[in-house]
């Protein structure tokens, strides 16, 4: 689950932000944001309304919200959970993308498919490269260990996996990255990698989605 609140004011919290299910988080994210902060407004995917406790507004592929003049578009992004979405702000070239798309990485297929995970991620990929991601947890280093086993030739992925380290050496965040950044050094979308497809023996046959589930299995086990 990825929460955030999306209005500070005088330390009162106005609206939470949920972009799926996070079934170890959820409850104690919720008790914990709500008291002793005032919580005006929850709001989430349509698809998981009947998991997320106390949703208010409940948004779907392709619809709009307003906050603080900033327009939010919502992306179904399925494949960690069936009901993901991802809110992207056009006008200021940010995407938060929860638990589908992480830094060198992407979610667990917990309920979702490959195709599901591949289709969401072509998703985000359509936008502009300039793009920065925002997701939902801190993994980058990890990450990128398990990226540098499977594709060592890939200089753009050192050099990224480089300067990760050294910022999370300094207590600093690595997140946000860019979305060029991703597509030249996330395994996840690179099923045109050569490298990686021989590292795994993933076929010049295999599609897309397969190539992700080949990653993901391979992942899971490292």
């Amino acid at each position: 689950m990825n929460t955030s609140s999306l209005r500070v004011q005088q330390r009162c919290t106005k609206h939470i932000r949920c972009c799926s299910v996070g079934r170890d988080q959820l409850n104690a994210s919720i008790s914990t944001m709500a008291s002793p902060l005032q919580i005006e407004l929850v709001i989430g995917p349509l698809g998981e309304k009947e998991r997320i406790p106390g949703i208010d507004i409940a948004l779907r592929d392709g619809e709009k919200w307003m906050f603080g003049g900033h327009e939010m578009h919502v992306l179904e992004t399925p494949g960690h959970t069936k009901g993901h979405v991802s809110f992207y702000f056009p006008e200021s070239g940010v995407i938060f993308t929860g638990d589908t798309l992480f830094s060198l990485s992407c979610g667990k297929l917990f309920e979702g498919s490959a195709e599901q995970m591949w289709s969401s991620l072509s998703k985000i990929a359509s936008l502009s490269d300039h793009v920065r991601i925002f997701c939902g947890h801190e993994y980058t280093v990890s990450n990128a260990k398990f990226a540098l086993s499977i594709e060592p030739g890939n200089d753009a992925l050192r050099s990224y996996a480089a300067r990760a380290s050294e910022l999370r050496s300094k207590g600093l965040p690595t997140v946000p990255s860019t979305l060029a950044e991703e597509k030249s050094c996330n395994p996840f979308m690179r099923p045109f990698s050569a490298e990686i497809r021989k590292s795994l023996n993933v076929p010049d046959t295999a599609s897309e989605a397969e190539f992700l589930g080949r990653v993901r299995k391979a992942k899971d086990k490292f």
